[in-house]
């Protein structure tokens, strides 16, 4: 299996309001960059968005380490996604998940692949979430997707 490594990152400016999505995918020497933009949107959402869409990218099964700085998404695909499935996607509190398509877009993907979660700290020391950052922002005012 190739290793990959996936770094993403969303952005939103107002919540909801305009948003940006960008993901890092790292492969050896290789480096890809992507992002994209949704006009009303959540921050929830583009973090989410973020990690489907970088995964979407690898064409074959692989070991990928996704990096986010997203709480939200790393412990809603390892922790309370069982629940929810087991629930039919509602809550503990019996009401529907947000942003369900989303999080079954990510539970496809993923298992697809041998994945290991890592978070970190936003805007700190993580070169390839600032980038992610950098990009989600620059999606989110400009409207715009990367070409792929």
């Amino acid at each position: 299996m190739k290793v990959v490594e996936l770094i993403t990152d969303g952005a939103c400016s107002g919540n909801p309001g305009p948003g940006g999505w960008a993901a890092v995918l790292r492969f050896g020497a290789h480096k890809k960059e992507i992002y994209g933009a949704e006009p009303q949107t959540t921050n929830n959402r583009m973090e989410l968005r973020a990690a489907v869409e970088g995964l979407k990218l690898l064409k074959e099964p692989c070991t990928v380490t996704i990096t986010t700085d997203s709480e939200y998404v790393r412990k809603g695909i390892t922790e309370w996604i069982h629940g929810w499935k087991r629930n039919n996607w509602r809550t503990k509190d019996k009401k529907p998940v947000k942003n369900q398509d989303l999080w079954e877009a990510l539970d496809f993907q993923v298992s697809r692949h041998k994945a290991e979660w890592k978070w970190v700290k936003g805007h700190a020391d993580h070169p390839d979430n600032n980038r992610c950052d950098e990009l989600a922002v620059f999606a989110s005012k400009t409207q715009s997707n990367s070409p792929l």
